[in-house]
């Protein structure tokens, strides 16, 4: 018997047969990447449904030498949940660890388990006047372990930060089977080297994140949201400075490209341009309060207001009520599906300084569109935090070989731009298989050599997650 057979049967003695999955049907959907890229097999799905239970199944693994790949939701964007292609790994879900353990108003923090989904959290919190804020297109589907994995970022970031700055907490199962219990959330501790920043953003290489303690925030009393026009990025970014030096309340600034837009209205059904005309690009635009005695639509508009009368935007709309606030964060939301639905796509998950951004994507579309003739490249999403999803769709290049005939080149030139310009490669969405090799290519040598030395000392026997993140 195998030794993947053998922590198979073990794993099934002990957790019983709902902790052991091998029926190839229910595997097939959890071995490909959410774009469908990446196909990866696995002999079995394992399904811990505690702390105590994973702990025992990393041991066995680490007797065996059989290697795990963590997975939650399996919503990432760069593989970094799909097992290697030759099956020689097997499936760990924490999906049944769905419990929220706590939620506390007077302490601002609620402990979640890693399968909690993202949108569940928030109705937890919620229900006690308080919210997690952080929040993206997969909340319904993304879970709490693979958002700290990832170190997810998400449309709030401009004032909450990424899942880093959120996480106050973290439990794992490191790769001996030994627990790590940092939940307590203490805002001072200085016993060394913070296990619970390493683990954050590892994606699952150094272990896997069982349980987090998150920070929340009072709930939203109100919420104002704008859709605006604009000329360019540069026209973006003086908005988002003039609303700044105004106002507290800005949380959401999203930019968007009118080739996006019209891809939008084009594929997903009951879509509308919030502005009659075209322009150029557009900002989305949220402002909260928590104060219900403060009217922030009227701030809002009297803001933008003052923005049109100054040449800022050259044109703004608001919703009049939260059923047309969502119909506009929907289309910035689905844009990466219109695009999948337009047909094949690279997508760049980059960040460079804000202050640069207005200026790279300008110019950088426009190299990568001489470079490579027929294809169009544009930018969307996060311009407040530096952080733009830099894609290069098809086009007149559309072939079933085209992501190997000339992905690779086109991915090479848009990360060589990023560099040059003192950016990542990696924003929010983390590096997994997809972007390993350029990772090595780009990094200096003391962040490569800091990486494997990090996960030698932590996972000697490479049972972690293997081939991902670390060249």
């Amino acid at each position: 018997m195998s030794a993947q057979s053998q922590l198979i049967e073990q794993v099934r003695q002990r957790l019983g047969p709902r902790g052991v999955i091998t029926d190839p049907a229910e595997i097939e959907p959890w071995v490909s990447d959410w774009r469908g890229r990446v196909h990866g097999a696995s002999a079995a799905v394992l399904a811990p449904s505690s702390t105590v239970e994973v702990a025992e199944i990393v041991r066995l693994a680490a007797e065996h030498r059989v290697p795990l790949v963590p997975q939650g939701g399996n919503t990432g964007m760069a593989a970094g949940a799909t097992p290697p292609s030759d099956g020689s790994a097997l499936l760990l879900s924490l999906r049944r660890m769905n419990r929220i353990r706590s939620v506390s108003a007077e302490d601002r923090c609620a402990v979640a388990e890693a399968g909690v989904i993202l949108a569940t959290l928030h109705d937890a919190a919620n229900e006690v006047g308080m919210r997690f804020p952080l929040t993206l297109g997969a909340r319904g589907s993304c879970t709490l372990g693979g958002l700290t994995s990832t170190n997810a970022g998400g449309t709030q970031v401009l004032k909450f930060g990424t899942m880093r700055a959120l996480v106050t907490g973290v439990e794992a199962v490191l790769p001996d089977g030994s627990v790590h219990d940092g939940l307590s959330g203490l805002k001072k501790d200085n016993r060394g080297y913070s296990l619970d920043q390493l683990l954050i953003g590892a994606e699952g290489t150094l272990g896997v994140v069982t349980a987090v303690a998150v920070r929340l925030v009072p709930a939203i009393a109100q919420r104002a949201v704008a859709w605006t026009g604009l000329d360019s990025p540069s026209r973006a970014l003086d908005l988002l400075r003039f609303l700044e030096a105004r106002t507290g309340t800005v949380e959401g600034f999203e930019l968007v490209p009118q080739d996006s837009l019209d891809l939008v209205l084009k594929h997903i059904p009951g879509t509308r341009a919030p502005l009659t005309g075209e322009h150029r690009w557009h900002a989305l635009v949220e402002a909260t309060t928590p104060d219900a005695h403060v009217d922030i639509a009227a701030e809002l508009e009297a803001l933008l207001g003052k923005a049109l009368q100054q040449g800022i935007i050259a044109d703004a709309a608001i919703a009049s009520n939260e059923a047309q606030a969502e119909a506009f964060w929907k289309i910035r939301d689905s844009i990466s599906e219109a695009e999948r639905a337009e047909g094949q796509t690279l997508a760049h998950d980059i960040s460079v300084a804000v202050a640069d951004m207005p200026r790279f994507l300008v110019e950088a579309s426009a190299e990568v569109e001489r470079a490579f003739p027929g294809v169009i490249a544009s930018g969307f999403g996060h311009l407040g935090d530096g952080n733009i999803h830099f894609h290069v769709r098809a086009a007149s290049h559309a072939s079933p070989d085209w992501y190997e005939a000339e992905g690779a080149a086109i991915t090479r030139l848009v990360d060589d731009l990023v560099t040059a310009a003192g950016g990542s490669i990696s924003a929010e969405h983390g590096i997994g298989q997809l972007k390993r090799a350029e990772l090595e290519r780009l990094s200096s040598p003391a962040r490569i050599h800091a990486l494997r030395a990090i996960k030698q000392a932590l996972d000697p026997l490479g049972i972690m997650n293997p081939g991902k993140l670390v060249p």
